[in-house]
């Protein structure tokens, strides 16, 4: 592939929703969620970058040489994260792979089936899309081509990307199950989910 990728890992957020827990931290597979997303995120070969609230947070014992972009003002949401992840991206970046990380069933497979559609630095946004409640749902990751990343640096509030994905047509792949949709953010949905698993 000519054009030169990076994965990013949207691991900022304050974990609010978790009542004092971290959800990033919560163990997977004898690990870290982090560290389990990052992994899955190494074995395309291309690059990883997660944004962090600070390079000292607890976050980063899990970063398994993935490279750590501060972000400072995190409390202002997702906007924040994703603006300062792609202003640190290497200038020859054609596209880049992002999601949040608190995603604990995607896989290595599925962003390389993402990444495997990516038609250049100018080409369409693809977004992943899984099955919730029988019905297809757009979820993550989603690839961005590197002429969506002046939009991207523009970001504000808590809204993530939908002003950037208004409008376009999007190129949608489609990934087994919810795995596209699947996000861990409280107590109750991680032992929804860890229970689901033991069935």
């Amino acid at each position: 592939m000519p054009h030169r990728l990076a994965l990013l890992l949207l691991a900022a957020g304050q974990s609010s929703r978790m009542r004092g827990a971290d959800k990033l931290l919560e163990p997977i597979a004898g690990q870290p969620l982090l560290a389990h997303m990052i992994g899955q995120a190494q074995d395309t070969g291309w690059p990883v970058y997660v944004t962090l609230p600070a390079l000292d947070h607890p976050r980063a014992s899990a970063l398994q040489g993935a490279t750590p972009i501060p972000v400072p003002d995190a409390a202002e949401g997702m906007g924040a994260s994703i603006r300062r992840g792609i202003a640190a991206l290497p200038e020859t970046t054609g596209g880049v792979l992002m999601l949040p990380a608190d995603m604990p069933d995607l896989t290595t497979e599925d962003f390389t089936k993402l990444i495997e559609g990516f038609e250049g630095p100018d080409g369409p946004i693809l977004r992943a899309t899984g099955i919730e409640a029988g019905e297809i749902r757009q979820g993550h990751p989603v690839l961005f081509p590197r002429r969506c990343f002046a939009a991207l640096k523009a970001l504000h509030g808590d809204e993530g990307a939908r002003s950037v994905l208004r409008g376009e047509d999007l190129k949608l792949i489609a990934l087994p199950e919810a795995r596209a949709v699947t996000d861990l953010d409280t107590p109750e949905a991680w032992a929804a989910w860890r229970n689901s698993r033991k069935n």
